[in-house]
C-alpha cells in the first residue's frame, strides 16, 4: 500500500510541478524532474516503482517511433551517421583529456567512453512538447541518437578489451555490429509490413483494447531483444514504434499509447530520474567533475554541430541538434556499472557520472526550447 501511496504522491507532483514550469515557460519535463528531486529527499524510489519507470522510457521512444516517418527517417540516416561519429569522436577525446590529469592512463580511456553516448529520452519529449519532433532536425537527433548508442557500446567494448588483454576482443565487436545491423534490416524493410498483417489478424480478436495490448506485447519483446543482443532496450522500442506507425492502425495505437503513457508511465519515469539524484553526490563534486561535466555538455554541441553542418546543415540547425545531443542517463550508467564491476575504474567515479547526468540533463530542455523560441 505504501508504494501505491508514493506513486500517488509522484504522479501528483509530475502533473503540478510540471504545470508550475510551463507556466512559467519552462519545459513540462523540467518541473517532473526537480519534483522527483524534492520527493527523493524524504523516499527512496523501489524495484517495483523501478520498473514502472522503465516501461515509461520505453513507451516515450515507443510514441516518438510511431509519431515518425520512416521515410525521413532513412531519408536522414547518412546525415545521422555523421553526426553521431563526429559526436563520439569529440566527446571520447575531451573526456580522455579531462581525465588524463586526474586519473590513470587506463581509467581515463574509460572516462572517455562512458562520456560517448546519449540519451535522447529528455530530448524527445521536448521536442514534443515544440511540435518540433517530426522534422528534420528531431529525426535527425532520435537517429543519430540510435547510432550514437550503438557507437558508444562498441567503444567501450574496445576500451575494457584492450586494457583486460592488451589487445582488442574482435568477436565482442563483430557480434554488436552484426546484431545492430541485422535489427535495423530488420524493422526498416520488414517492420512495416509484417506490422500490417500482424494487425489485420488480431483484428479477429474482439475484445477491449486488443491492439493496445498486443502493441505494448511487441514493445516489450522486441525492447527485450535490444537488451539480450547488448544494445539499448530503448533502440528496439523506438523501432518497435517506426514499424507500427507505418501501418494502417497508427492513430488508434498512438491515441491509446499517449493516455497510458502520460497518464502514469511517462511522467514516473521522469520523477523517478530526480529521486535517483543524490544531493550529496553533486554537493561534494570536485574540479574533475565539474571540469568533466563542461566536456560532456561542449563535446556533444562541438562534435555533433561541426557533423550536422557536414552533412548540409545551416549553422543554427547544427547547433539546435549539438544542443539535443547534450543529455546523458541510462546508457552511461550501464556502462560505468560494467566498468566497476570490472574491477577496471573505483567506484568514486558514480559521483562524476552523476553530476553529469544531472547537469546534462537539467540545462537542455531550456536551452532548446531557447533555442526553438528564436
Amino acid at each position: 500500500m505504501e508504494i501505491l501511496l508514493l506513486i500517488a504522491l509522484m504522479l501528483a507532483t509530475a502533473k503540478l510541478l510540471g504545470y508550475l514550469f510551463e507556466r512559467l515557460g519552462q519545459p513540462v519535463v523540467l518541473g517532473q524532474i526537480f519534483g522527483g528531486l524534492i520527493i527523493g529527499i524524504f523516499f527512496e524510489t523501489n524495484p517495483v516503482i523501478g520498473q514502472f519507470a522503465n516501461l515509461g522510457v520505453l513507451l516515450l521512444l515507443f510514441i516518438a517511433g510511431l509519431e515518425s516517418e520512416l521515410e525521413e527517417f532513412k531519408r536522414v540516416g547518412k546525415q545521422s551517421v555523421v553526426v553521431a561519429g563526429m559526436g563520439v569522436l569529440v566527446a571520447f577525446l575531451l573526456g580522455f583529456a579531462v581525465a588524463y590529469f586526474f586519473v590513470p592512463l587506463h581509467e581515463a580511456v574509460l572516462y572517455g567512453a562512458m562520456m560517448t553516448p546519449t540519451s535522447v529520452s529528455i530530448t524527445v519529449k521536448v521536442l514534443m512538447e515544440l511540435r518540433r519532433l517530426n522534422t528534420r532536425e528531431g529525426t535527425t537527433i532520435l537517429a543519430a541518437a540510435v547510432v550514437d548508442d550503438v557507437l558508444g557500446i562498441l567503444v567501450l567494448t574496445i576500451a575494457i578489451s584492450m586494457i583486460r588483454g592488451g589487445s582488442v576482443n574482435y568477436g565482442s565487436l563483430a557480434e554488436v555490429l552484426i546484431s545492430v545491423s541485422l535489427l535495423l534490416f530488420f524493422f526498416l524493410f520488414f517492420g512495416p509490413e509484417l506490422a500490417e498483417r500482424a494487425f489485420h489478424y488480431l483484428s479477429r480478436i474482439d475484445l477491449p483494447e486488443a491492439e493496445t495490448t498486443f502493441a505494448l506485447v511487441f514493445l516489450i519483446v522486441f525492447a527485450f531483444l535490444a537488451e539480450h543482443l547488448n544494445l539499448a532496450s530503448i533502440l528496439g522500442a523506438y523501432l518497435t514504434g517506426l514499424a507500427l506507425g507505418q501501418s494502417t492502425k497508427k492513430k488508434s495505437i498512438l491515441d491509446h499509447m499517449n493516455v497510458l503513457g502520460y497518464s502514469l508511465f511517462i511522467p514516473l519515469f521522469f520523477v523517478e530520474i530526480g529521486m535517483r539524484i543524490e544531493l550529496d553526490y553533486i554537493l561534494h563534486a570536485g574540479l574533475f567533475a565539474v571540469l568533466y561535466t563542461l566536456a560532456a555538455i561542449i563535446s556533444k554541441i562541438i562534435g555533433c554541430g561541426i557533423g550536422a553542418r557536414l552533412s548540409g546543415f545551416d549553422w543554427g540547425s547544427s547547433i539546435n541538434i549539438g544542443i539535443g545531443m547534450i543529455p546523458r542517463m541510462g546508457v552511461e550508467l550501464a556502462m560505468l556499472a560494467v566498468a566497476i564491476e570490472s574491477g577496471l575504474i573505483g567506484s568514486d567515479a558514480l559521483t562524476v557520472a552523476i553530476l553529469m547526468i544531472f547537469v546534462t540533463t537539467v540545462i537542455t530542455p531550456p536551452f532548446l526550447k531557447w533555442r526553438y523560441s528564436r
